[in-house]
Formats: structure tokens, sequence, C-alpha cells
């Protein structure tokens, strides 16, 4: 017998028990996003690879060893998107919607990416993400926070700490990342290899490395605040008298400076002890140059990012109350002409009672085996349509979940029935 087909390492299933869960997060998500005036936007998963390679900058960790790239059979190099703003951003160059306009953008959806698999971190992942373009000031950067702070609360999530900082403007940053490199240069011999290839490529993120024996040299490296210009100075400063003035608490770290290239100005992580090692469930800031960079007009922007099977996780780690919808009813059916009217009576319940969660008993089996699918499923009430019922043109109602009696209910009657059971649950 030949051995059955696994999923690939790093990607699963979501399971019927398991998609409840992640349907509630979608709710929630979709209905924040109406409240702040934010559209949705679906793009591909398959990209050219020069766009991540342009916009997440080849010397990064995602672009030289994450990548799931391969050539397609017009020897185009493609690649399953690795995370959602490289994409949003190309859509809105293709199709002229950034320019000169106010965007607020959202998207859900798999990203890939050939990591080593553990808890919260899969190589096939969802990802949530906003993406605003067209707005530079700090108010801006303030209302993803709050967004997020809000997500947070509807959730029922706690403990979740806000950790900020500033890349500064592209300008400050060119001119600290010299001061930087001078400081590293002194230490090279004690740098790993991936610092050391970064030292000239890239030398903002070796304050990102999480090699241990490197803390005290990141600790000790010059800060990149005491080296920012006026106008970065007094961008973050009005975004922490927003966050100051809304109740945000937060730190300043400013060792925080995200792995990818795009960034400048705002950088931002929410972190938790929660998860363990996994402690970042969402991070973001301000990529003010990345339209420019990947052939649009210069244009201002902004977002954030959460990985859903972290948060799913975080969720079920703080026990946040979720809960479950099984059905209002479920239809038992005894004989043919019952089982061919009650079908079509489902549908005119459906009809009158949009909310009505209705399951239908289907494949036939005894009355018992039919009243313990109809136990099982969680339903409220079973509707039990036989040959008797029928005939007098009725129905019965039978409690699954509270005491009560059995009800006889005319079929015409059943819909407003149904409401008035429905309305007291």
């Amino acid at each position: 017998m030949s051995k059955s087909i696994q999923s690939i390492r790093g990607m699963h299933d979501v399971l019927p028990e398991e998609s409840p869960r992640w349907q509630q997060f979608e709710s929630v998500v979709a209905d924040i996003m109406r409240r702040y005036g934010y559209s949705e936007i679906r793009t591909p998963i398959v990209e050219s690879t020069d766009l991540f390679c342009r916009s997440i900058g080849e010397v990064t960790d995602i672009v030289e060893k994450e990548m799931y790239t391969f050539e397609d059979r017009n020897g185009d190099m493609l690649t399953l998107r690795p995370e959602g703003t490289a994409s949003c951003v190309r859509a809105g160059i293709q199709h002229g919607i950034l320019h000169n306009q106010i965007q607020r953008l959202w998207y859900l959806g798999p990203m890939f990416r050939h990591e080593r698999p553990q808890k919260g971190r899969y190589r096939q992942f969802h990802q949530f993400g906003v993406e605003a373009f067209g707005i530079a000031d700090a108010d801006l950067d303030a209302e993803l926070i709050l967004m997020c702070a809000r997500l947070w609360r509807e959730l029922g999530l706690k403990d979740i700490e806000l950790q900020l900082n500033t890349l500064g403007s592209n300008a400050a940053r060119q001119q600290y990342r010299q001061v930087l490199v001078d400081y590293l240069t002194a230490h090279q011999d004690a740098l790993d290899e991936d610092s050391q290839r970064r030292l000239q490529s890239n030398p903002l993120r070796v304050l990102d490395s999480k090699n241990p024996e490197l803390a005290e040299i990141i600790a000790n490296a010059p800060s990149l605040l005491d080296h920012l210009d006026e106008e970065s100075q007094q961008h973050f400063a009005q975004l922490r008298a927003i966050l100051d003035a809304a109740g945000i608490a937060y730190t300043v770290n400013p060792r925080l400076v995200r792995g990818l290239d795009y960034y400048c100005k705002t950088v931002f992580e929410w972190v938790t002890t929660s998860l363990g090692a996994q402690g970042t469930v969402c991070a973001g800031g301000r990529y003010d140059g990345l339209v420019k960079q990947l052939g649009g007009r210069d244009t201002p922007a902004a977002g954030f990012a959460m990985g859903i099977e972290r948060l799913l996780a975080l969720m079920e780690e703080q026990q946040c109350e979720f809960a479950l919808q099984p059905p209002h009813a479920y239809l038992i059916m005894q004989g043919e002409a019952a089982i061919q009217a009650g079908l079509l009576l489902a549908e005119q319940l459906r009809d009158a009672l949009p909310a009505l969660r209705l399951t239908s008993n289907c494949g036939g089996g005894s009355f018992k085996s039919q009243m313990k699918k109809a136990d099982k499923s969680g339903a409220q009430f079973a509707l039990i349509l036989g040959e008797s019922e029928l005939a007098a043109g009725n129905i019965a109602v039978k409690p699954l979940r509270e005491q009560g009696e059995q009800q006889s209910i005319e079929q015409a009657a059943l819909a407003q029935h149904l409401t008035t059971l429905i309305n007291g649950l």
C-alpha cells in the first residue's frame, strides 16, 4: 500500500473545528476597517521576483534565505509573496490610484517564507495588513497605532506592549549610517558572519541581530535618536504627543530598526511575552520612499501587518472568550415525501429568516440516529417532519438544550415561531 501524501512541512490545514476562530477574527477586522474608512485590496499570490528584491532589499534574510522563488515556463523569475506591502504598492502604481490621492487599503491572505517552522511561525502563514498612501503627517502613524489598540480590545487580548522608534528621514539616516559604520568597524573582529557582511551593505540591520554575543556591542552603539534632523524630531514628537493624549503606553526602543529596507521615520512593534521567543504580534511604520523606489511618483505612505496564526495562538493562550455559532435548528425528516417537502421548507425558512442557522439532515437514517446528529450539531432545537406531521401540515419543534415540551407548530407559522425562539436565546 502506497504511503499517503502529507501536507508540506510548515504549511497547515485549517480544519472545520478551527475555522470559526478564523472567521471571528476576519469578521472583527473587516468591521474595524469599515469603521475607519479603509477599503480591501486583493493582490496575486505570485509576483515578479524583482518586486521584492527592489522593495524589501536584496541584503535581507527574506530575500537571501526565505523566499519561494522559481522560474516559470517563459523563463521569468517569480516568487510567492513573502509580505503584502510591496504588492499593494505595485498594484497602486499599476492602476494609477496613488498619485495625488489618499488611499487607505487593507488586505488579508496567505504569505510564504521558507523559515524553520515553530509555533506561530509557518512557511505558509496568513497576514492581515493595512497600507495608507498620500498622508505625510504623524497623525496617520498615530491612527494606525490606535487602530491596533482597538483590535486588541475587541479581540479581548491583553499584555501587548508597544515599542516605538524613529529611523529619521532618508537624509538623516544616511548621515547616521556612516557614524554607525565607523563604530562597528572598530569592533569588526567581534561581529558574526552575517553582521560583517551587512556592515557595508546594510549596517542598520546589525542593530537587529538576535545574536546574544553581540548584545553589548549593539547596546553601546551610537543612537540614531542623537542624529535626527529637525523634521524627523518634530514628526516623532507629534506622534508621541497624540499617543500620550490617547493614553497609549509605549516604550521608545532606539534599537528597533525593522527587517525591511524601505522603512523611514516611524517604526513600531507590538510585542508580548505570552508566546515565548515569537514575541512580535504586529509591526509597521512609515515607508515614504517605496512608491518612488518601485517606479511611481514620490508618495508618503505608512502601514502595518500582523500574522494571523500568531494572533490566534495568543488568543488561545490568553483564553479569550470565543463564541461558537452552532445551528439554531436541525431538521429531521422521515420518509421520501417528508425529505422532499422538508428541503423545500428549509429553503423557505432561509428566505424568510436570513439570520437563521439551519442544518438539514441529509443521507437518511433512523429517527434515533438523526436525533443523535441533531444533538451533536449543537443545535438549540430539532425540527421533526415525519409522515404524520406532513399529512397534518405541521412540524414538531423539540428543545435540545433546555427544559421544555415538544410543540406541534403549523408550517405556515413556523418562521414566526422560530423568530420568537431565536430572539429569546
